[in-house]
């Protein structure tokens, strides 16, 4: 039967001395260490007997060296061995001071940060090649399945999230790619107004918008949209512990919730693409027309015969890479996220910024190598 923690003060000829009683444990402390605080408070030489303690934890133990003060000493206890020991155990911890490390500076905290940063980036790399490696294993078995198994392949959850990432998205990314288009003929117009060549804006129009921002602002629209969506979700979903319940059930979170998002993104940017190069064209057709007096036959015709539909198969050509770094770093970053609502926060945030980091960064890679190939 459990009894509170109590105390009871004894006279003596030559000490006092404080009598311990019941169980010393976390439950049963309640405010029995700020009163015997204030018993030995100015009290010098106070001896403890601890012998009708029955039970003590670290909290009790802690509530008596932090009553005695400073002036504890084990020669002062009268105690059973294994309440000795822990009573040393609590006050030499009690007495550690923290050790307050001086903060780097100058070019010593520079070059700290420099080697931090670098092997947080290996780290990065080698953790974003296990997560692809495991994605392409998931999709091969997938397309086996396809083949073999149709009916073993999620198709509710691809179909859905090819509504919310897909479909869902479609005025988001025309009413953008109208005004980019809008926004391109202006300015052609204003620079080649000074040359007299103003009919070329429609070459500069076509190139422009069929080439690159047709995938471009798609793809980053996407970013913000989607990527920070799978983030949310997932990162939601591991919070929750639901990603480890369904791996203790035997079922593979990549299966169930990367790879349906991935398939998802892969079908729908090139329907995204096409229906951004048409309001880019539209927007900027519009411009065209009430600026210049261009109309739709002769703006349709040039793109037709000068610019072709070349361009429109390159912009294409980078759709499925970069819808696999769309779904690929939202997921990523909704499974890397912790127990607390501040890590949901900042992976979300991440997802968003690598997706669109990593889309420049490989249209500008595409582009190279298109150059090179003369395309």
């Amino acid at each position: 039967m459990e009894k509170p923690a109590d105390f009871r003060m004894q006279a003596a000829t030559d000490r006092p001395t404080a009598a311990l009683s019941g169980d010393w444990t976390t439950n049963l402390l309640a405010g029995v260490g700020e009163r015997l605080a204030q018993e030995l408070r100015g009290r010098q030489g106070v001896s403890l007997d601890l012998t009708k303690v029955r039970r003590m934890d670290t909290a009790g133990a802690y509530a008596i060296v932090r009553a005695v003060g400073t002036d504890f000493k084990l020669d002062q206890v009268v105690a059973r061995p294994e309440t000795r020991r822990l009573l040393e155990l609590v006050d030499n911890a009690a007495r550690v001071q923290p050790v307050v490390r001086p903060e780097p500076r100058g070019f010593h905290n520079l070059t700290i940060r420099i080697g931090r940063g670098m092997v947080n980036l290996g780290v990065e790399f080698l953790d974003t090649m296990g997560f692809l490696g495991h994605l392409l294993v998931v999709a091969l078995r997938a397309l086996v399945n396809l083949v073999t198994a149709p009916h073993k392949v999620r198709w509710a959850p691809i179909f859905t999230q090819m509504e919310r990432a897909g479909l869902d998205a479609i005025p988001i990314v025309a009413i953008t790619t109208f005004f980019i288009g809008a926004v391109v003929a202006l300015l052609g117009v204003n620079m080649l107004r000074q040359f007299g060549a103003e009919v070329f804006v429609v070459e500069l129009i076509g190139v422009a918008v069929i080439r690159e921002f047709n995938i471009v602002i798609t793809a980053v629209l996407l970013s913000g949209r989607s990527a920070s969506a799978f983030a949310a979700e997932l990162g939601s979903m591991k919070m929750q512990q639901e990603v480890d319940a369904m791996q203790v059930m035997g079922v593979d979170p990549f299966e169930a919730l990367v790879l349906p998002r991935f398939i998802a993104l892969l079908v729908t940017i090139p329907l995204l693409t096409f229906v951004a190069t048409l309001a880019g064209l539209l927007g900027g057709l519009m411009v065209t027309w009430s600026t210049l007096g261009l109309g739709p036959t002769f703006f349709l015709q040039r793109i037709v015969d000068n610019v072709g539909a070349t361009h429109f198969w390159i912009a294409l050509s980078k759709a499925p890479v970069m819808a696999g770094v769309v779904a690929g770093i939202g997921c990523r970053q909704g499974l890397l996220v912790g127990g607390d609502v501040q890590s949901l926060g900042q992976r979300v945030t991440a997802a968003v910024v690598h997706a669109i980091f990593a889309i420049i960064m490989l249209d500008a890679v595409f582009a190279l190598i298109y150059m090179e190939l003369d395309l």
